[in-house]
């Protein structure tokens, strides 16, 4: 399996999410904002790299809080914590199609969401005391 990054980008009690576009392979599924960690690059490094490719957001990578491999079990995902360094977002549309701040109990309202990752929010306070 390879490695990826989910990135825990939290702002006043409300976290980061994104619509996969048009053309995904999961389209229309909100996520935290996630990638792939490059050949020869950390996952601290794929975390900053993500963050700025698909939001525009400058972020300062934090520490891993838990691991989950995706659906198709093709790869490890590794969660971080980041620290935004601004709220101003501009995002990659070919990345992904919207965001939407929300409160860990809200992940559910979100529509279509992966089961590991409504796992993660619901029993939050496991993860992140």
């Amino acid at each position: 399996m390879k490695d990826a990054v989910a990135i825990l980008i939290e702002w006043e009690g409300r976290y980061l999410f994104v619509q996969r576009p048009p053309g995904d392979l999961f389209e229309g599924y909100w996520s935290p904002p996630t990638g792939k960690v490059e050949p020869g690059e950390s996952q601290r490094q794929a975390v900053a790299r993500e963050a700025m490719e698909e939001l525009g957001l400058p972020v300062i990578p934090e520490k891993k809080v838990w691991e989950s491999v995706t659906t198709h079990r093709n790869f490890v995902l590794h969660w971080w914590t980041a620290k935004p360094l601004s709220r101003e977002i501009r995002i990659n549309e070919n990345e992904v199609s919207g965001y939407a701040w929300i409160y860990p109990s809200e992940i559910r309202s979100l529509g279509k969401v992966f089961d590991s990752h409504a796992h993660f929010f619901e029993n939050l306070k496991k993860y992140l005391p």
